[in-house]
């Protein structure tokens, strides 16, 4: 079968962070866990579910209903939409996260402190989408609400629960191709976690290694819908099959199921559970900060970026973005084979040093830090090849080898091929 090559999605938009250094140091210490999330957009791993009851529809081939999803110009939408993960991470001990985004008293509304939660667990989104422009999405939880809206020139986010909004707006005079900062957008992060941005990652990883095919009819969010399976064929993939439900008259994707080979409860289910495809209304994207809420303004986070960065003489755009980090990500291979390399910096490879996440200089390491070092130990199996020694760190679907000479070679594949693969790269 001939491979597909859908449209790529767009690059990750990044805000910078207030505190660069403390988010830097957390980074290397979340590598295990972290890079997981890398690997998984590296080779395009989605998921589909679907509902019960099959209805009566013409018949259609793979091709052809890969060739309706691609022809798919739905703009206009809004509805609820359920997402679940379960990729076998551990919990992080209270008081640690990956993220560092946020004000010093944990008040902004900023994504980059919110979003890292959809990442593990059952989360409900409402949503209303009208072109490229406008976008709104809310987090839904038992006592409170997480809302981004995209509008024009201005990206807002409100927690309820902190009565704190966050608020980035494009630079005056700038427009989106120009040079300079473009308008603002949702995050990617939250872009891609749609049945239809991983569709496109999931039919990118379709080749001969492949077999898709049309596995029947299901009702989805109370469309009629097609299901397209897709299943490896190579052996060291540890992804078992890929589920796509598929709106039969828009060819929309509305749901996914990504199934890991070792069986056991879904890996990633995301889907709609109820969908509208008429025009939202325009009161639906607009928005104003509530009476006393705490407001934390992009321009504001940046200003203070740069102040710390000249006061402690770092360099803009390297010690204060977190893909300095690392030298480069490289990827080994293609479809689900595929196994994505990252090189550490030298300062991180040597051995992981408490010291490094303790800043305050004290000669014992924090509970905090403790907590983390016994969190790495945990998951990790010592491993040796012609690479030399290192240490795999496995989930359900992922799994990661941290080599003692700082490289990183992750994917969702078997232990197996990644020490074939350090042993390749040696």
């Amino acid at each position: 079968m001939a491979r597909i090559r859908p449209t790529q999605v767009a690059e990750d938009d990044h805000w910078d962070d207030e505190q660069p250094v403390r988010r830097r140091k957390a980074v290397r210490y979340a590598v295990p866990v972290a890079v997981a999330g890398v690997a998984a957009a590296t080779i395009g791993l989605v998921p589909a579910l679907a509902d019960s009851g099959d209805p009566d529809l013409p018949k259609i081939s793979a091709e052809e209903l890969i060739g309706k999803i691609a022809a798919s110009d739905t703009e206009q939408m809004s509805g609820t939409m359920k997402i679940s993960t379960d990729l076998g991470l551990p919990s992080l001990p209270s008081g640690l996260s990956l993220g560092g985004g946020g004000d010093a008293d944990g008040a902004s509304a900023s994504p980059e402190s919110k979003l890292p939660e959809l990442a593990s667990g059952t989360h409900t989104l409402r949503f209303a989408v009208d072109g490229p422009d406008r976008q709104r999405v809310s987090i839904i939880e038992d006592a409170a609400e997480y809302s981004l809206i995209h509008n024009g020139d201005d990206v807002w986010a409100y927690d309820s629960a902190a009565n704190a909004v966050y608020h980035a707006e494009a630079p005056k005079g700038a427009e989106k191709g120009a040079k300079g900062k473009p308008a603002p957008e949702l995050p990617k992060d939250l872009r891609d976690a749609t049945p239809q941005e991983l569709a496109k990652q999931a039919l990118a990883a379709v080749d001969d290694t492949t077999e898709v095919k049309v596995d029947g009819t299901a009702k989805v969010a109370g469309q009629d819908a097609y299901q397209l399976l897709i299943k490896p064929r190579e052996s060291g993939s540890t992804i078992g099959s890929i589920r796509i439900a598929v709106d039969a008259d828009t060819g929309v994707p509305l749901k996914f199921t990504l199934s890991p080979k070792g069986g056991g409860k879904a890996a990633v289910e995301i889907g709609f559970t109820k969908v509208d495809f008429g025009k939202p209304s325009a009161d639906r994207f607009a928005f104003t900060p509530p009476k006393g809420a705490k407001v934390t303004e992009q321009r504001d986070v940046d200003r203070k970026a740069e102040e710390y960065a000249e006061e402690h003489g770092l360099k803009q755009g390297s010690e204060t973005a977190e893909p300095a980090d690392f030298s480069g990500l490289n990827v080994i291979g293609e479809g689900w084979g595929s196994i994505a390399r990252l090189d550490l910096p030298k300062e991180a490879a040597s051995g992981l040093n408490l010291s490094d996440l303790n800043p305050s200089g004290q000669d014992a390491p924090s509970k905090a830090e403790g907590a983390v070092a016994g969190l790495i130990d945990g998951l990790g199996d010592k491993v040796k090849g012609d690479f030399g020694s290192g240490t795999v760190f496995s989930t359900r679907l992922v799994n990661a080898l941290l080599t003692d000479d700082g490289k990183v070679f992750v994917g969702a594949v078997d232990k197996d091929a990644l020490v074939d693969a350090a042993n390749a790269a040696k």
